[in-house]
């Protein structure tokens, strides 16, 4: 099986002004420190309903770790599928900020996530936050298809050439609507 790297862009805690008593008023910040991604998934939010369905996971749960609960280093972007699944769990997780996940999970060529064998907390995290579900390799190969069109407009752009224009055309507009069909439902 090929191993393709997890992710590109790891996400990075950057804000560090006013500490607020809600720590839902971090909602924009952790949304730009994140890729715009699910912390734990990779996936874009944009395929989960976009911002206002995803959530903020406190890595630390709040139930036996109330002091960290506005503390924003404690904070994770996440989709409300993952963020659900792990609940006030304690158990064995790897914070998406201070570890590269590329060491500890891979995708085969489907997208579809898997733990390394090596790594004991993303085999934990595989089972609990369910990141075997196919929904994750069909948003990863939807994700790596739009960045694949960037490109080919980029080549068109370049070249002129006249049958790869036609062709992005054709795919181009059928990928359009079905997005433009997702946004006017969320």
């Amino acid at each position: 099986m090929i191993e393709l790297q997890f992710r590109s862009k790891a996400p990075i805690r950057t804000y560090s002004g006013k500490v607020f008593s809600n720590y839902r008023a971090y909602k924009d910040f952790l949304e730009r420190d994140f890729n715009e991604r699910c912390g734990y998934t990779d996936c874009p939010q944009f395929w989960f309903g976009g911002k206002r369905n995803f959530q903020i996971d406190h890595f630390m749960p709040r139930s036996s770790h109330s002091h960290l609960a506005n503390t924003y280093s404690n904070l994770v972007y996440s989709s409300s599928h993952v963020n659900r699944a792990k609940s006030d769990d304690i158990g064995d997780y790897i914070d998406p900020c201070d570890t590269d996940y590329n060491e500890h999970f891979y995708r085969d060529s489907g997208g579809n996530i898997f733990p390394k064998e090596s790594s004991a907390p993303a085999k934990y995290m595989y089972k609990k936050l369910k990141l075997y579900l196919k929904r994750y390799g069909i948003i990863w190969t939807l994700d790596q298809l739009e960045q694949r069109m960037f490109r080919l407009q980029q080549l068109i752009e370049a070249t002129g050439d006249q049958d790869a224009k036609e062709l992005f055309v054709s795919i181009g507009m059928k990928y359009n609507n079905y997005k433009r069909h997702l946004k006017a439902v969320q």
